[in-house]
């Protein structure tokens, strides 16, 4: 049986450990990255089609940004660790999704906000310049989908009506047969980077960075979403008869966006 100098000493290794500390370090982050309106959407289940895809192409664009990234730079000793592309590269996934959802020619109806653009342009900076910060990116996006995606795309089936699983596996994790398990040996991997006390300091601070692109990518969907849906109420009111199709409404909706309050949005 552990004596009490055991447990304190098991303690005190737990709040030192990489992994903890970015825990902790991001504890007021995540909690507003989960009162955003669209998460607060999708935990009632009321995510809609509409936000659903447009959630799925910044997706696509951030993981495309951050698993470039860490191919690039698998061999760097902080990013060697925690580089499991088999069980966790999610942009095949979502490019199925996408597919599954716009068509074989998915590449020409690409709508990311300028948050978005943003964070990738971060991922790709440290990328280049300081590939040891790409192990808060790494563990804020992996981490976070593991712990949450089951959940996560039982819901947007439900929500959305689908009757099958296609358009969802980016939920799904074939490569990983036990998410806790997986997690727990992601954290020693992380806890097992050998970082100085300011390097440790700047992975510390990356991650409530990624936390902040996070929020403000969700943030600028729903801006997005939100001006476009009054475009479409506006143009609905007009005299001029456009088709009924959702898809030309969308797209409507969104140039009058653009036009209106240059919100950033990026067509690829």
């Amino acid at each position: 049986m552990a004596n009490h100098s055991e447990v304190h000493e098991t303690t005190a290794q737990c709040k030192n450990d990489l992994s903890e500390q970015i825990k902790a370090a991001t504890k007021n982050n995540h909690v507003r990255a989960e009162n955003t309106q669209l998460m607060l959407s999708y935990q009632k289940g009321q995510i809609t089609m509409t936000e659903y895809k447009v959630l799925l192409c910044s997706l696509y664009e951030i993981y495309q940004a951050l698993e470039e990234e860490l191919d690039t730079n698998a061999s760097h000793p902080a990013v060697a660790p925690i580089y499991f592309p088999q069980e966790l590269a999610r942009v095949n996934s979502l490019q199925s999704d996408r597919e599954h959802f716009f068509g074989s020619d998915w590449r020409k109806k690409v709508i990311v906000p300028a948050a978005t653009h943003r964070y990738t342009q971060r991922i790709r900076q440290i990328g280049r310049e300081n590939p040891m910060l790409l192990v808060s990116h790494a563990y804020t996006r992996y981490l976070g989908d593991l712990s949450g995606g089951q959940v996560l795309g039982k819901i947007t089936q439900k929500s959305l009506g689908l009757s099958s699983k296609e358009g969802i596996s980016f939920f799904s994790f074939p490569g990983v047969s036990s998410p806790n398990r997986f997690k727990q040996l992601y954290r020693s991997r992380m806890n097992s980077i050998e970082l100085t006390e300011q390097e440790r300091a700047e992975v510390l601070e990356e991650a409530v960075s990624a936390f902040e692109f996070n929020i403000q990518v969700f943030d600028d969907l729903q801006k997005m979403l939100s001006v476009t849906a009054e475009a479409v109420d506006q143009s609905k009111s007009r005299t001029v008869n456009f088709p009924s199709s959702p898809i030309m409404h969308f797209t409507m909706g969104l140039c009058v966006a653009v036009a209106t309050i240059g919100m950033g949005i990026y067509l690829m």
